[in-house]
């Protein structure tokens, strides 16, 4: 291991401008630039460490589960970006990261340091850091593993095996958690269960739904946990040294499922890099380049090395010219720039270098295809783009004019069919995109006013859709016509007999355009009949009041939003106005004519007030 008398320094390791190389035209990264980019977030956080260099205490409001915490995290999650570049460089290292990060192992696992870890057993957040503990150990096995003293690894083998026997990991993607963790302690002859390893691999297995997609649980819960966390950890898994003869005969399905998968994570990044702003963790920010550095190491089939590294560095490059990392070089929690209501109550200081992930492909040396090859553009950079992408219910709309990547939501919501829970700005809304953010107000978490399709009733709160009967959206096309967006119909629905009511429509909207990147939004207008709508567009900075009028949207189609209430109940609060015995519609024109997409959705009654579920 290499000494680190001489200090690393930030101004040191900067990125620097430079005109674009011959294998980055369009963003201008290339591989040293990664690499710089990589060092710097390094240099930043080493003076916040603790003496033993097992904490990593940043600036900023302490986090919900405490300093301690705060600190694993910090070092965990930095470790994975050091792990990277060790292996990337083949073990070269000239800034010291494997002895530094190997005196914080020392410090963490010992129980009487005083700036020891704190264990699985005392708080469930270091079953989440552990995982990259244990990926990094053997991902730079060579360099750091073994050059560790016995006594060193002994404290780790102990640190690591209180996951095994443990059954409190939640089923969600926490059970990568245990299995890297189980896999690590295999390797290295320490305590493991092949029975749970199994049990694990089994329960991922159970989130696989439609075209490489997997849901994060047994809810409708789609967002970037689908590519950071449960199609890397698959990859990553596979090639770890106590993971061979159970990965085998699972590599083929894996590598076919993730490829299918990129097919719509590379539609859903913008022109500009931005990730969908959807779901939660959005304080992880370039983490979502993650999928594409995992496709370029597992070598699907279907997407070249050049445009897999252009959509990772079109995501980095997004944050970096924007404000991420901040003047002293370090993440904070926000999106751009700081923004402390982003966060959720898991997220601390150092939860936003869960980012590291982003940077997997330094952990590829510098001779590799995802390196070597031009990059391609995106599918919103070689045209318009519309699709419907089934698993989470999404009609998608991209413009290559302004690079806007929209989506209108049909089928996520983070909760399962019948739930009466109150909606989460982050997953139940009607629209998302990579140039918009939803509201996330008090007032909005229980009464839903933007981007969603509610009955309002006489105190004008806004009912909740979450918990909706889903059918399905999918993009048909005849010969001669536009593409059309629209749920599969199920028996007995509207138009299937004479009986059927047939759907009511808001007046035609003039025809004009928006404001560019201005979110839409729509819901019942009290008092104004029950086929007229409520519809807004406002900026995510705007203030007013909402106001009965058209609504309109940058994007290639026109959306038909659908809302059946229940037969058997009401399907508002009981003073809310009657609602209508057929399918009620709002439309929303577009700029080009003639494609619509369809929502599928049955609405049930609104709490009176409530918080949106999430994730341990």
């Amino acid at each position: 291991m290499q000494s680190t008398e001489d200090a690393m320094t930030l101004e040191g390791t900067r990125p620097q401008p430079a005109a674009a190389p011959a294998t980055s035209p369009l963003t201008g990264w290339d591989r040293a630039r990664w690499v710089a980019f990589g060092d710097s977030l390094l240099a930043a956080v080493r003076p916040y460490a603790s003496a033993g260099h097992a904490r990593i205490t940043l600036p900023g409001p302490e986090g919900g589960y405490g300093r301690a915490v705060d600190g694993l995290e910090g070092f965990a999650r930095t470790f994975l970006l050091a792990g990277f570049r060790l292996a990337g460089e083949r073990g070269a290292d000239p800034h010291g990261y494997a002895q530094w990060y190997a005196d914080g192992l020392a410090a963490g696992s010992d129980p009487h340091a005083p700036d020891r870890w704190l264990r699985m057993s005392e708080h469930a957040q270091a079953k989440v850091e552990a995982a990259s503990l244990a990926l990094v150990l053997d991902l730079t096995r060579e360099w750091i593993w073994d050059g560790l003293s016995p006594l060193v690894q002994e404290q780790l083998v102990d640190y690591l095996a209180e996951a095994v026997g443990d059954d409190t990991y939640p089923r969600i993607n926490w059970v990568w958690f245990r299995l890297v963790v189980q896999t690590f302690l295999r390797s290295v002859g320490g305590p493991h269960s092949l029975d749970e390893m199994a049990e694990d691999l089994a329960t991922h297995d159970g989130f696989e739904r439609e075209d490489g997609w997997l849901a994060d649980g047994d809810e409708r819960s789609f967002d970037h946990y689908a590519g950071w966390a449960l199609h890397l950890y698959p990859t990553l898994w596979a090639r770890m040294r106590g993971a061979e003869d159970l990965a085998a005969p699972r590599r083929e399905r894996d590598v076919q499922l993730l490829d299918r998968y990129l097919d719509d994570a590379l539609a859903l990044v913008g022109g500009d890099g931005s990730p969908l702003l959807q779901g939660r963790s959005l304080t992880y920010r370039f983490a979502a380049a993650a999928p594409f550095w995992v496709g370029a190491i597992a070598e699907v089939p279907s997407h070249s090395p050049g445009a897999l590294r252009r959509a990772a560095s079109g995501i980095v490059a997004h944050f970096a010219d924007r404000g991420a990392p901040d003047a002293r070089g370090l993440l904070t929690q926000g999106w751009h720039h700081e923004w402390l209501p982003i966060a959720q109550t898991y997220t601390g200081p150092g939860s936003p270098y869960w980012a590291s992930k982003g940077l997997l492909g330094l952990a590829l040396p510098a001779d590799h295809p995802a390196w070597t090859a031009t990059e391609e553009p995106l599918p919103v950079e070689r045209g318009d783009v519309l699709r419907a992408v089934r698993a989470p219910g999404w009609v998608v709309s991209g413009t290559r004019a302004d690079g806007v990547v929209r989506v209108v939501n049909h089928g996520t919501d983070h909760a399962r069919e019948g739930d009466r829970v109150a909606d989460s700005p982050l997953y139940a809304r009607l629209g998302y995109s990579t140039a918009t953010a939803p509201w996330s107000d008090v007032a909005s978490r229980v009464s839903p006013v933007e981007q969603t399709v509610a009955l309002v009733d006489a105190d004008g709160r806004a009912t909740h859709r979450a918990g909706w009967h889903a059918l399905g959206a999918r993009v048909a096309q005849s010969p001669g016509e536009a593409p059309v967006a629209s749920p599969p119909r199920p028996r007995g629905s509207a138009g299937s007999s004479p009986s059927s009511a047939a759907a009511t429509t808001a007046p035609a909207c003039p025809a004009r355009s928006p404001t560019p990147g201005t979110l839409t939004s729509s819901r019942s207008c009290a008092g104004r009949g029950r086929s007229a709508s409520r519809a807004s567009t406002r900026s995510p900075t705007a203030s007013g009041p909402t106001t009965c009028a058209c609504a309109w949207a940058a994007g290639p189609s026109w959306t038909a939003t659908v809302s059946t209430p229940p037969s058997s109940r009401s399907a508002a609060t009981p003073s809310a106005p009657s609602a209508p015995s057929g399918p009620s519609a709002v439309r929303t024109p577009l700029r080009s004519a003639r494609s619509r997409t369809s929502t599928s959705s049955t609405c049930p009654p609104s709490p009176a007030s409530g918080t949106p579920r999430s994730s341990p």
